[in-house]
């Protein structure tokens, strides 16, 4: 039984359906990248598995359990946790308060205060300053350090490099080796498609709302993945390379 899967999920915003017909699974440790074009559907396919968008149809069920009515802070409980496209921190509060926030309604698990800062060291020295006067890498690294205070079983990452300077991507990066090797699911929304290949087992490549493509990153070639990316691989179809 696989640990999150989604069946034929769809969403809209009003008229426009921006997610279509989508299904796909993690199993336990698992590490997907899911890529594409802005307003491919990658966002709010996230914030409908996190409970943070009504699914207009689907289903989404994690470890066996069906989810798709339940509501976001539930999801957190039963082991998911997202970290939003701009990471939506609270700007007046310290590291550490943003972190508590998130640990109040934990999951028993690792995660604690102590161990988020042992992860990502260059938020030690930062632990009492405000959200507000961090650098975009250091606000990356305290949202991704939220969300694991709740000591998820399934990590939403969505667009974790946008914004950051390419020493900010390696910081934040080389931070989550320890949680990748970890069991915890991993869905990663990223742009920088050779980051994304070296970090995911797996890709899976959307295209105005739907999968269009979907494989281990073994076997895709970056020019199959760039086709099926901007819609010059040809036909409507989905391809699965295993």
């Amino acid at each position: 039984m696989s640990l999150l899967a989604v069946k034929s999920l769809e969403a809209r915003h009003g008229l426009l359906q921006a997610v279509r017909d989508v299904s796909f699974e993690l199993d336990e440790g698992d590490t997907v990248a899911l890529v594409g074009a802005n307003g491919a559907g990658k966002t709010t396919l996230l914030r409908t598995i996190a409970g943070a968008h009504r699914p207009a149809a689907g289903r989404v069920i994690v470890d066996g359990t069906d989810v798709t009515d339940v509501p976001a802070h539930l999801r957190v409980r039963l082991g998911i946790a997202l970290v939003p496209e701009g990471r939506r921190l609270f700007p007046d509060l310290t590291v550490e308060e943003n972190l508590l926030t998130a640990g109040a309604h934990a999951r028993p698990g690792p995660w604690n205060v102590d161990s988020v800062l042992a992860a990502f060291p260059l938020l030690r020295p930062l632990r009492r300053r405000r959200a507000s006067t961090l650098s975009g890498g250091e606000q990356q690294a305290t949202a991704i350090g939220r969300a694991l205070m709740s000591n998820p079983r399934v990590l939403l990452l969505d667009e974790l490099s946008l914004g950051l300077a390419p020493i900010a991507v390696d910081a934040v990066y080389a931070s989550l080796r320890p949680l990748l090797e970890s069991g915890t699911a991993v869905l990663l929304v990223e742009q920088d498609l050779a980051r994304a290949m070296s970090t995911a087992q797996r890709v899976v490549c959307m295209l105005e709302g739907r999968v269009v493509l979907e494989g281990r990153t073994a076997t895709l070639t970056r020019q199959q993945i760039t086709e099926a990316y901007f819609g010059l691989r040809g036909g409507n179809g989905r391809v699965s390379v295993r």
